[in-house]
């Protein structure tokens, strides 16, 4: 099932706040791991929490579970980025944003820990299952687009690569069906990603004209899969190098300030 409908899915209570997760009344076998050494207590609590969400049936894999920045709370990353709060005898978990006040300001941990997770996912793609269009000059940083050669905004964002690509942007483009496997848009992708010159189909189907390739092994289903398990959920929608994902087709002044901010 999906992150986002665990909660309704499962036979859970959720916290409210921090406290009620930590509270003696609610969660018995913290005493134990507290008692424990912090070792025996984070691996504990790892067994108890990975044991909790196996019994919800994810369809997204557990990647790690460690302690969060909060007192009797772990942090559980999930395969493509997002993150889950627990409590240490994994009968708690909770989705939201964790916040932390510094400086008066406050800062979203939640996202930040996320946004790396997706850069790491995302940027350690090869660029050979890719179509790849390289900046111009040196390359000051790159965006990796999940893309339908079917999407109308998708266009305008293609007419735009070459400002982006005069600006030092390297454009890598995923592909991401938006009607689902086995749609026009599918198959239209697999003749792109099967061509001899992925750039030179792309430009073309862009352009409303038909290319010819033979079948072929391809990611496609595996970069929409992928694009799925990090949220995306219609296109394009643009992955900055720094993780950040951005839902909908932005024009390109807009887009190269966003992606050569530092």
């Amino acid at each position: 099932m999906r992150v986002t409908r665990i909660f309704a899915a499962a036979a859970l209570a959720l916290v409210s706040t921090f406290a009620a997760a930590a509270a003696p009344a609610a969660a018995p076998a913290v005493k134990t791991a507290a008692a424990a050494t912090g070792a025996d207590a984070n691996a504990g609590a790892e067994q108890a929490i990975r044991k909790t969400l196996q019994t919800l049936e994810l369809d997204v894999p557990v990647e790690s579970v460690a302690s969060s920045p909060v007192g009797g709370l772990y942090e559980v990353k999930l395969q493509g980025g997002r993150v889950l709060y627990a409590s240490p005898d994994g009968q708690f978990v909770m989705q939201g944003y964790l916040y932390q006040i510094k400086d008066g300001k406050p800062v979203n941990l939640t996202e930040k820990t996320e946004r790396l997770g997706v850069a790491k996912l995302i940027n350690g793609i090869p660029t050979a299952e890719m179509v790849v269009y390289p900046a111009k000059g040196e390359t000051k940083s790159h965006i990796t687009v999940f893309t339908d050669t079917t999407c109308p905004y998708c266009h305008k964002l293609h007419a735009e690569v070459p400002e982006l690509n005069r600006q030092g942007i390297e454009v890598r483009y995923l592909a991401f069906p938006r009607q689902g496997m086995g749609s026009e848009g599918d198959q239209q992708l697999q003749a792109v990603w099967c061509s001899s010159d992925r750039k030179a189909s792309m430009d073309k189907m862009v352009d409303g004209k038909q290319i010819k390739a033979a079948k072929c092994a391809n990611p496609v289903s595996k970069q929409f899969e992928l694009g799925q398990s990090i949220g995306v959920n219609g296109t394009p929608a643009i992955v900055l190098e720094s993780g950040q994902v951005i839902p909908g087709y932005q024009p390109a002044p807009q887009l190269a300030k966003l992606a050569l901010a530092k």
